[in-house]
């Protein structure tokens, strides 16, 4: 057996692997790989690049073959040494790649914030770690996104980091072989476990529609469907296209009500509570609103405490509604196009639940294993879905033995029928396509990366304020007035000028209103604000940095009240509010009374002045309104002002605003209706 020297001995011994599946001489390997190899070339070293040339030629025969090889065993072994050896290709980097492991696993075990609920968990898998964990060398995120480059069964390369933080959360964001064994199994075992469930019964499955979940059976928990008054168990099963009710009946289940997923009309589907007699006590439902369904489809989820199996549920129609709203975004329309696309989504959906097997006890967040849902909602994940359009529109069209729809194909998945006999061109043939995927894969990774900083610094800057969201009414109240300070503080300045306490400073502030307004340079004295904020912002700034300790702001919460004092006080902020609002109502159906004429004299005398106003705005120039008006107020603070002002002209506008009937109003409870 021919040894490398400068490849590590992982390296060798897939290299030596990789010749006998293809049945060729290592030599023979190098000479055809050396061919390829630039010299100056800045995307790996000479041992990674010769050890992915060597991965590359031997995928196509694994995914061939790849559900023998995974009931034996050889599929898990060999691509865990393949990702060992990717990340270790070089003899003299084993040190090195230790010391790198550790500081990764460092970080992140720092970053990492565990909830009690998980920190309990964790004692769990305490115990479990045997299973989980060997002596063996390790696997870290970069190789096992790069195994999803090249066969997409255990990981996606889009959301492949996601599922790898997922996965090795609780074992040192390390991947280990029994972990990796484990999970490939139970992705299998997933997989046939939907090809024998049963078709919805009086539908016809389209050639390319999966089942992808099922629950209702005698198998599985309940699912119940709410119909005004009546609730009928039965089962429901969601495909790739669509989700199935079929109602249980006395035998048999009757004729399944089909809700389409796939088309762009105006349907939601969300969370809902339901309960005896219409009462919202058990959030534990979901309901498809749709113009097909005049009431909608209410669908509750039992179970005993948590809410997981109703959110699972959202979770995987969310998924499905993404992606056919995905395909018609981007003008997907190729057939083949588009059932890759429909192939990574359900590999995705079969990868979650092979995790919730995996990590019963604690489910797994399923955004992190579903490619769509997780960039709907991570920053920039816009970005990602367009560079995977780009990959599908451009490589999507020929075939790959490795492909997520040929994967699908060849673990015998009966369903797909003839849907995928007509095939692309091969792309084993186009070798200028290989540098091409490269160059579009190293794109995605790069706004998959920038999603990913993007959403550290977000949960940062959210986990700041984490405290402010758990504190008490009284103590947010006084944060409000403390951080309300600054205004405060400026009110005085504000009152000195308008009840001329200054007269020189209201005599300079009215005559640069008047300038402003004559002269039209309300912009100049916007952007002349904004210049000055822009400096108050810069000294800030320049007083932080040259601040040793990081500026808080400092509330205190102390009171002499005591409880039964701040109760009161309570409850006299409850009545002012409640008068408030009464207020708020009155006048809003005082001036409903005179828009509708209810109070006739009232709407008469409004739409006179509103004339006469009118004919004014139409004649003057509006900037002489605001020189009127601005001057006006001043003057009529000033003590001359208050000499002229007329309390009885203002009892004759109250007395006038109080002598305006309202319409009548009637509260309806629910059961007069």
């Amino acid at each position: 057996m021919r040894k490398m020297k400068h490849l590590s001995s992982i390296a060798n011994d897939v290299v030596q692997r990789c010749s006998q599946e293809i049945e060729t001489t290592i030599d023979e390997l190098v000479e055809e790989f050396e061919c390829q190899w630039k010299p100056g070339s800045t995307e790996g070293t000479y041992s990674k690049k010769f050890v992915e040339f060597c991965n590359s030629k031997v995928t196509s025969r694994v995914c061939e073959n790849i559900l023998e090889r995974i009931k034996d065993g050889s599929f898990t072994r060999l691509t865990f040494d393949m990702m060992l050896a990717w990340q270790q290709p070089d003899a003299d980097d084993k040190e090195s790649y230790r010391e790198a492991v550790g500081k990764e696993s460092e970080d992140k075990r720092i970053q990492a914030t565990l909830s009690p609920e998980q920190d309990d968990i964790s004692l769990f898998y305490s115990d479990m770690m045997p299973l989980l964990v060997d002596h063996e060398p390790s696997v870290g995120e970069d190789a096992f996104v790069y195994l999803g480059s090249i066969i997409p069964l255990p990981v996606d390369v889009v959301n492949g980091r996601y599922t790898f933080e997922t996965l090795t959360a609780l074992t040192g964001y390390q991947l280990h072989f029994p972990a990796y064994d484990m999970f490939v199994k139970e992705i299998h075992k997933c997989m046939k476990h939907l090809q024998k469930q049963a078709k919805p019964k009086g539908v016809e499955l389209a050639d390319d529609e999966i089942i992808l979940h099922v629950e209702g059976t005698m198998a599985s928990q309940r699912v119940i469907r709410h119909i005004k008054e009546t609730s009928w168990p039965g089962r429901l099963t969601l495909t790739n296209y669509a989700l199935y009710f079929e109602a249980a009946g006395i035998i048999n289940y009757e004729d399944a009500v089909k809700i389409d997923l796939s088309k762009d009309n105006e349907k939601s589907t969300k969370p809902m509570s339901t309960g005896p007699l219409g009462a919202p006590l058990f959030d534990k439902a979901i309901v498809y609103e749709s113009p097909e369904f005049e009431d909608g489809i209410v669908i509750e989820f039992p179970e005993m405490t948590s809410s997981t199996r109703r959110d699972h549920w959202l979770m995987l129609i969310k998924e499905i509604t993404l992606m056919h709203k995905f395909l018609r975004k981007f003008n997907v329309e190729s057939p083949l196009q588009a059932w890759e696309i429909h192939s990574r989504t359900i590999l995705g959906i079969v990868r979650l639940h092979a995790a919730r097997e995996m990590l019963r006890i604690s489910p797994p967040d399923p955004k992190k294993f579903l490619i769509f849902s997780l960039f709907e909602e991570v920053p920039k994940g816009d970005y990602v879905l367009e560079e995977l359009a780009e990959i599908s529109l451009k490589i999507g069209t020929t075939r790959n033995p490795c492909s997520a729809s040929s994967i699908l194909r060849n673990m015998n998945m009966d369903q797909l029928g003839d849907m995928i006999k007509e095939e692309g061109e091969d792309t084993c043939k186009e070798k200028g396509k290989v540098t091409d995927k490269e160059e579009m894969l190293a794109s995605l990774e790069s706004a998959v990366n920038q999603s990913r900083e993007e959403g550290k610094v977000i949960e940062e800057a959210k986990a700041t304020t984490t405290e402010l969201e758990e504190e008490g009414i009284s103590e947010s109240v006084a944060v409000l007035m403390e951080l309300m300070r600054p205004l405060q503080d400026a009110l005085p300045w504000f009152q000195q000028v308008i009840y001329w306490e200054r007269p020189s400073r209201t005599l300079f502030v009215l005559a640069i209103t008047i300038l402003t307004v004559y002269k039209e340079w309300v912009g100049k004295a916007i952007a002349a604000c904004l210049i000055w904020v822009v400096a108050k912002m810069a000294q800030a700034r320049h007083k932080m940095v040259h601040t040793e300790s990081e500026h808080a702001v400092t509330v205190s919460t102390e009171s002499d009240q005591t409880m039964t004092e701040s109760i009161v006080s309570a409850q006299h902020g409850l009545i002012r509010l409640h008068q408030l609002m009464q207020h708020v109502n009155v006048t809003i159906m005082k001036l409903r009374s005179i828009y509708t004429s209810k109070a006739s004299k009232h709407a008469s005398m409004v739409m006179a002045s509103m004339l006469v106003l009118a004919s004014f705005f139409a004649v003057v120039p509006f900037k002489l309104f605001i020189i009127f008006g601005t001057i006006y107020c001043f003057v009529m603070t000033s003590s001359v002002g208050r000499y002229m002002s007329n309390d009885q002209s203002n009892r004759r506008m109250k007395e006038w605003w109080d002598s305006i009937p309202i319409v009548p109003v009637r509260v309806l409870n629910a059961s007069s209706k």
